[in-house]
């Protein structure tokens, strides 16, 4: 009995609880916070599967993303229960999510229409071609005084607008008006809520901003860029503030996270916008850095969107409740960061795990004069170059593995350099510190090199994740919940670790201008209209190196014939 009295009295001290789902790119997790503290009580993570069905093609299955987050909130749950911990508790669920990777699903039936296009893929690559030629002057900036974005593969639009052309079951169902359209928030909202029972078909303004149809100006779908797109709006799920009820949750009952049934889902933000939240960077001018999958630097800029010079993008940061004003930051994307670990995992094979790549790297502890520029997806920030690909130049008969492995992890430092500087430029105000999060950041190595290359300290939190955070903070927070204050007097003290740069700045200047000289080589590597050879499949000659090194030699082998011939 005293037991029982005992736990029931700590579970009353722990005071109310947030959720939040937080489903990124390479995996899927459900973390439960105190919204008194900020401590992190419990989490399970599930990887997702990516599909890679052409060269440049990313996909995954919107059917595993749903199932991964019912796993991971069954699994918290458990261990919850195991931790003596009432799940009643749990006030509200934020969902925070990769951004513009594509969803097309049946209203009627639930069912996705196609596989999820992943942020990365690389397949419209021909569609932004024709998009940009025929604007004035073939500028790819034609619609970034309205969205805030370059036209490029990596926004929802050209994803969506390549479902429409190149998919029969999408075609036909928003023919029928069955189709509906959303990003990964969506489709989980969607789902979590009813699905084809009632579920919500919503969006927030950060999530919205990421597509290429979004005004930021405005705050809602642009008639005009629906039509330069030739989307039609039916589709488009209800664009909402980052911080309100959008619905609760329905789950089945027979299941232990049956207990979640009830409970508002009333946060939401992209991953990038959720992490800046998480960081407390509430002020104009603060920023953060985030190294997951790709790498995504982030600057408030108040409540007035700031356009760059440099190849920046202009996004919404937040808006932290229907009546509150819109927050807009600078954003610098990086395709390749964490990304480049699992490369040299998954594809070369010369290392297990992640952990080892930082081991291997430290036993040389220089790169011996390699440079690696993984412009697998093409460069983003502030290049949008799409034509270059990934190059290893410098290499010397000296050059081993863990050489390799120090220049994969120097990459991610010298790319977030360039959009910092790019930053820095825009805003005429240098940072003086950089606050980072993200799974990389465990790399001790990695934030030491990011220190010595920005030649600014490196601040990481002890608690890395959020991003996570972020989103349960958006979900407390909301009229109709309110268990968590966003008054910065009520904000928890963050405790967090700091990386000095420890080399001279003429050393990091000079391996600087080294990377950028490696970047101008991944330049033009790739044309970016596909020929095709009837059956709808690239042609070889797709790659103009590749095809005059073919006719060239064809050429010679004729010419070596002919003179065999004539002697």
């Amino acid at each position: 009995m005293n037991g029982a009295m005992a736990a029931s009295s700590h579970r009353i001290m722990l005071g109310p609880l947030v959720a939040a789902i937080d489903q990124g790119t390479s995996s899927t997790r459900f973390l439960v916070f105190n919204s008194k503290t900020a401590e992190l009580l419990s989490h399970h993570q599930v990887e997702i599967k990516q599909s890679f069905p052409k060269e440049g093609w990313v996909e995954e299955d919107p059917k595993e993303i749903l199932q991964s987050v019912y796993e991971c909130m069954e699994r918290t749950c458990e261990k919850l229960t195991q931790l003596n911990i009432d799940i009643s508790n749990i006030k509200a669920i934020g969902v925070t999510n990769q951004r513009e990777t594509t969803l097309v699903w049946d209203k009627e039936t639930g069912e996705p229409l196609y596989n999820a296009i992943v942020w990365l893929d690389l397949r419209t690559q021909s569609t932004v071609e024709r998009l940009i030629n025929k604007t004035p002057g073939r500028n790819k900036n034609h619609l970034k005084h309205k969205t805030g974005l370059p036209i490029s593969t990596y926004f929802s639009a050209v994803k969506l607008r390549w479902l429409m052309d190149n998919v029969d079951d999408v075609h036909k169902a928003v023919v029928s008006h069955r189709a509906m359209f959303g990003t990964v928030d969506s489709w989980l909202i969607w789902c979590l809520t009813g699905g084809k029972s009632g579920g919500v078909h919503c969006t927030d303004v950060t999530n919205a901003s990421r597509t290429m149809l979004f005004n930021i100006h405005t705050m809602e779908w642009d008639p005009e860029l629906c039509k330069y797109f030739g989307i039609p709006m039916e589709i488009l799920p209800r664009v909402r503030s980052s911080s309100e009820i959008y619905g609760l949750m329905k789950i089945c009952s027979s299941r232990k996270s049956g207990a979640l049934s009830g409970i508002p889902i009333s946060g939401c933000l992209g991953d990038q916008s959720a992490a800046l939240v998480g960081q407390m960077c509430f002020q104009d001018g603060q920023a953060k850095n985030t190294y997951g999958t790709g790498c995504f630097l982030l600057r408030n800029t108040g409540p007035k969107p700031v356009m760059s010079d440099h190849g920046l993008l202009t996004t919404v940061a937040y808006k932290l409740g229907r009546d509150k004003p819109a927050c807009y930051a600078l954003e610098g994307s990086v395709a390749i960061a964490g990304a480049v670990v699992r490369w040299l995992q998954d594809n070369l094979g010369i290392i297990g795990s992640s952990e080892e790549l930082e081991k291997l790297a430290a036993s040389v502890g220089t790169s011996y004069g390699c440079y690696f520029v993984p412009a697998f997806s093409g460069l983003y920030a502030p290049y949008w170059e799409p034509s270059a690909r990934g190059i290893i130049c410098g290499l010397t008969q000296f050059t081993n593995k863990s050489h390799l492995a120090f220049a994969a992890l120097e990459a991610v430092c010298f790319q977030t350099r360039e959009i910092l500087d790019a930053m820095n430029q825009d805003s005429g105000i240098p940072l003086t510190q950089l606050q980072v999060d993200g799974g990389m950041t465990s790399n001790r190595l990695l934030m030491q090199l990011q220190a010595d290359i920005l030649c600014i300290p490196v601040v990481k939190p002890s608690m890395p994740e959020t991003t996570a955070l972020g989103a349960a903070m958006a979900a407390g927070a909301a009229e109709g919940v309110s268990v968590w204050s966003l008054n910065p007097e009520d904000l928890s003290e963050v405790t967090s670790e700091k990386f000095e740069p420890q080399i001279n700045t003429e050393e990091s200047e000079f391996r600087y201008a080294r990377w950028k000289k490696a970047v101008q080589k991944s330049m033009n590597w790739e044309t970016t209209e596909p020929v095709c050879n009837g059956n709808g499949e690239t042609s070889i000659f797709s790659s103009a190196p590749l095809g005059f090194y073919i006719i060239g030699s064809m050429l010679m082998l004729i010419g070596a014939k002919y003179l065999a011939g004539r002697n």
